[in-house]
């Protein structure tokens, strides 16, 4: 007993010295340079300023923002709406045929995300693969390209994080108790208000577990965004990506990184919120309005 604790009190240990070092430490420093100067020469220097927060006041950065925010939206949404029948299949689907499925996850993780954009791009480019394939079913006519639209970009994202909405989905899911869903039956609720009440609210964490992993690259991925929306397309993680690269502007491409990570912390506050909802929702009870089966038949 006292060496599992001893083993457990080492392998915290080890673990918060990481994550202090590789996580806080680094984002403690992208915080201090936010409100720093800079020079012509100097990638920052020790003047303190508002000035980067001001700058992301600016219409500019405001315009990338809420594009940024629609845009991670419409994708997180997409990825709910395909990943959530995909994990609801794959938790309740036999062991012989669940490994199966679990392979069409894990296979995109074995392939570079680069290299899964650029496959987007030979689909929707112009004489691509849709192109080539809507022409043969006589539904165009001619070549047209998709590429270097809203559309193009959003199709990307969504390709490449929906396997990162799945598998929250389905832990959360998998331990779904099935006997709420044959007392919810019992009390006379058909299958539309058994999800609404029961599988749905119990569900929540990881709808917002899945939502945030999906959502916040959404935000800061820049490659996606370049290759598929062009060079001069500018998402949030653009837009830093920029400024700490070409722009030579460390403290504002800081300034940006901070309110991310704000984000990030609201993100996280709001998991936490829908994992104490869990306790309240899915009472089947509440499905007959508060009333209970009378005895020798259903309510």
């Amino acid at each position: 007993m006292t060496e599992n604790r001893k083993l457990k009190t080492i392998s915290i240990t080890i673990v918060c010295i990481w994550l202090g070092v590789f996580a806080l430490l680094p984002n403690i420093a992208l915080l201090l340079v936010s409100f720093l100067d800079r020079t012509e020469t100097n990638f920052f220097i020790p003047l303190l300023t508002l000035d980067n927060y001001a700058k992301l006041l600016a219409p500019t950065f405001i315009s990338v923002l809420l594009k940024s925010l629609a845009l991670a939206g419409i994708s997180t949404l997409a990825c709910l709406v395909i990943g959530y029948p995909f994990a609801y299949i794959l938790a309740r689907t036999g062991e012989r045929l669940r490994p199966w499925l679990f392979l069409l996850i894990i296979i995109p993780f074995w392939t570079n995300s680069l290299v899964r954009t650029y496959s987007i791009y030979t689909i929707l480019q112009n004489n691509g693969v849709l192109n080539a394939l809507l022409n043969r079913l006589g539904l165009v006519e001619g070549s047209f390209s998709l590429m270097y639209t809203n559309f193009s970009v959003f199709m990307g994202l969504t390709y490449t994080l929906l396997p990162f909405m799945i598998l929250p989905l389905y832990a959360s899911i998998e331990k779904l108790d099935l006997r709420l869903l044959d007392a919810a039956k019992d009390l006379g609720a058909g299958p539309v208000r058994a999800f609404w009440h029961i599988t749905l609210p119990l569900t929540l964490p990881g709808i917002a577990a899945g939502s945030i992993l999906v959502f916040l690259p959404s935000l800061s991925l820049f490659y996606v965004p370049e290759i598929l929306g062009g060079i001069n397309y500018r998402l949030l993680g653009s837009f830093i990506q920029y400024y700490f690269s070409k722009g030579n502007n460390w403290p504002l491409g800081a300034a940006a990184s901070s309110v991310l990570t704000l984000l990030l912390i609201l993100l996280a506050l709001f998991y936490r919120l829908a994992s104490r909802h869990t306790d309240d929702g899915g009472s089947p009870v509440a499905l007959t309005g508060g009333k209970r089966p009378k005895a020798g038949g259903r309510a």
